[in-house]
């Protein structure tokens, strides 16, 4: 096994928080069970480079129900002239749900990149930000941040997989890397739309990629 997989490799573990796990305030089907075998990949230190994104709201924030009287979570209404499904409050800023899973070593991570933190934005991708007031989806700048350390490609794990996970997929080959998917080490909101994810994946070229093969 090499002891790194590539010099223009990037891991991306996407939003590994509490609030996404079991019992949590947006649980994630089997999203604890991908906790360990992460753990596992960050310890092997076979990544160069390694973001970890952190879902980070503030109380309030627009895409949670809450803050749309006479809605539910997981009902969808138009925000900023675009779909917006409405959750329940999660990764609220400095609250126990938003921290990264304490069963991970992240020591290997040299980028922790926040998310969702505009109160009328929100973020599922890594590299963009929802569409905002202005019609535009922002950069978060990471796209910049890897080109300068040399990655060409990203490989892309976390929760959930048919949302920001697969966002950040498709946002990092819109920005020009090559990108694939750790398919065993993501899990989805429900399992029912697996088969449109992967079905997405295979349009856009987006590979699903064994770390161990």
């Amino acid at each position: 096994m090499p002891s790194v997989i590539s010099e223009r490799t990037a891991l991306i573990v996407v939003d590994l928080q509490p609030d996404f796990m079991p019992g949590g305030a947006l649980a994630c089907h089997e999203g604890d069970a991908i906790v360990p075998g992460i753990d596992r990949l960050l310890r092997t230190r076979r990544f160069r480079h390694v973001v970890a994104t952190q879902d980070w709201h503030p109380a309030g924030h627009a895409s949670f129900a809450s803050a749309h009287p006479g809605t539910r979570p997981f009902q969808q209404i138009a925000l900023h002239g675009q779909p917006q499904t409405l959750w329940p409050d999660h990764c609220v800023q400095d609250t126990p749900g938003a921290a990264l899973h304490p069963d991970v070593d992240w020591s290997a991570a040299d980028l922790i990149l926040r998310k969702g933190s505009d109160p009328q934005v929100d973020s599922y991708s890594a590299f963009r930000e929802n569409h905002g007031p202005h019609g535009t989806r922002p950069a978060t700048g990471l796209a910049g941040w890897l080109r300068e350390r040399g990655v060409e490609e990203v490989l892309v794990c976390g929760l959930a997989r048919d949302v920001c996970v697969l966002w950040t997929a498709q946002d990092a080959v819109a920005a020009g890397f090559k990108a694939g998917l750790l398919w065993h080490l993501s899990r989805p909101v429900t399992p029912a739309g697996d088969e449109a994810t992967r079905a997405t994946l295979a349009a856009q070229g987006i590979a699903l990629v064994d770390p161990g093969a």
